[in-house]
């Protein structure tokens, strides 16, 4: 295998079949040792979370193949913190579509205004352009379409799998009294005929997620989702 990508918290390999090893890692995002995962810098390092994330993200990639949602995953090696995945084609450079249910990080520091902290928000997505030098900017339907970054009939499907997957994930955790916050997705287009699928990961790196009000650090969260 060859490597093809150095991230944050993830490098990719591509392998002879066509298809793409991702290495998690133990980096998460954050600044000044604060977990953030709308950061666009490695902010700390925590051991065991490649693991733990690389975990929940199984668990919920299965489920989602199960359920007829497409994914990029093919299986992954928990002990090698690896997973397989089917080659994609990114929107642009790369697009972060964020589900919202609660008002904090950026769209509190932005809407402040007129929103609470932790106000209910009904599912509110919004897609940002992966721009570390710019502060992965907010982008609407309109521009992406006028742009060539995606269609409107792509942008609709993009919405409806970020509401439809952020629901599944979010009746999960509830199942263990937790309540997503909001949640970071990934997406591009797969095989011949180009459909739209999640791609990249769901962990604990990517959500902000609370239980009885408190906010649950991403390896605390994959320990408490995957518990018997």
């Amino acid at each position: 295998m060859q490597l093809t990508y150095k991230g944050k918290t993830k490098d990719v390999y591509s392998l002879e079949d066509g298809n793409y090893l991702l290495r998690f890692k133990d980096d998460v995002t954050g600044e000044n040792g604060v977990f953030d995962p709308g950061a666009n810098t490695v902010g700390l390092t925590i051991e065991g979370v490649g693991r733990a994330g690389l975990s929940l993200t199984k668990f919920f990639f299965e489920k989602l193949n199960a359920e007829g949602i497409p994914t990029h995953y093919v299986d992954a090696d928990i002990e090698n913190a690896t997973m397989t995945v089917k080659p994609a084609e990114l929107f642009g450079n790369g697009l972060e579509v964020i589900c919202r249910y609660r008002a904090v990080g950026s769209f509190l520091k932005r809407y402040g205004m007129y929103a609470k902290e932790g106000q209910a928000l009904d599912a509110f997505v919004e897609v940002t352009l992966k721009d570390d030098a710019k502060g992965d900017p907010p982008i609407n339907e309109d521009a992406l379409d006028m742009l060539g970054v995606l269609t409107k009939e792509e942008y609709k499907e993009l919405k409806e799998l970020t509401q439809k997957i952020g629901g599944v994930v979010k009746e999960e955790l509830a199942k263990k009294d937790i309540d997503l916050y909001d949640i970071k997705f990934e997406f591009g287009r797969i095989g011949e005929n180009k459909h739209i699928a999640l791609i990249d990961e769901i962990s604990g790196g990517n959500m902000r997620a609370y239980k009885n009000g408190e906010y649950i650090e991403p390896l605390q969260l994959e320990k408490l989702m995957l518990s018997k």
